[in-house]
């Protein structure tokens, strides 16, 4: 896989059969090894090890309905009290983030109306606050640590 912008962790990698497959720990299952879910799973573990967003927090591949059409959103943030706070959206290294990407979670936001969303393809990652009043976003230079979010 190539090397990401993130720093390096154990990630439970095995071969079955002629695939490989990586092992997510929020949904505690082997999934099949593509570069978007390398990137998934290797931010999962930033936002966890380094930035200290909680496990039971996080949800991956999180079904939404736009416009009839079933979405998934690739990774989100609740808060305690189950109210989506972040959005992230994910994609393979060889992807680049284009505006497209940013409409993409835009529209995911519709339904969720989370204070932060974040886009990486984990060499790139973009951060931004949502201004729900007047409806502008605010990049970031960094993303935030979890105990600034709350």
């Amino acid at each position: 896989m190539t090397k990401l912008n993130l720093p390096e962790y154990k990630l439970n990698i095995k071969k079955k059969n002629s695939n490989f497959e990586i092992f997510d720990i929020i949904r505690n299952k082997y999934y099949i090894l593509t570069p978007e879910e390398y990137v998934r799973q290797s931010f999962i573990h930033f936002l966890i090890n380094d930035k200290k967003y909680p496990k039971g927090l996080l949800g991956v591949e999180i079904s939404l309905k736009i416009h009839n059409t079933l979405k998934r959103a690739d990774i989100v943030l609740y808060n305690k009290i189950g109210d989506v706070i972040v959005v992230i959206e994910c994609k393979a290294s060889s992807i680049k983030i284009s505006q497209s990407t940013f409409d993409q979670i835009a529209n995911y936001n519709i339904n969720f109306r989370a204070e932060h969303l974040i886009v990486t393809n984990g060499i790139n990652h973009f951060c931004c606050k949502y201004n729900h009043t007047d409806n502008t976003y605010k990049y970031l230079k960094d993303i935030p640590h979890y105990n600034d979010l709350t």
